[in-house]
């Protein structure tokens, strides 16, 4: 098994925001080993790939375009 590495770029104070990169595999895995894969989650991740592939989706340009 290949080791998780994650390269974190921190700033010089703890109190402002840090860059922390990695690739989608690893993040997946990480995601895994946090339990954060649950299975409704991956349920709706299912259903939402068919609604896709049925044509049930629209392009939307803002959040606004929901409320309508």
């Amino acid at each position: 098994m290949e080791p998780l590495i994650i390269n974190v770029k921190s700033p010089r104070s703890l109190r402002q925001k840090a860059l922390i990169e990695m690739d989608a595999g690893k993040f997946e895995r990480l995601a895994a080993n946090l339990g954060l894969f649950n299975s409704e989650f991956l349920k709706s991740l299912d259903q939402a790939e068919k609604d896709c592939h049925a044509g049930k989706i629209r392009k939307i340009k803002s959040l606004k375009e929901l409320k309508k």
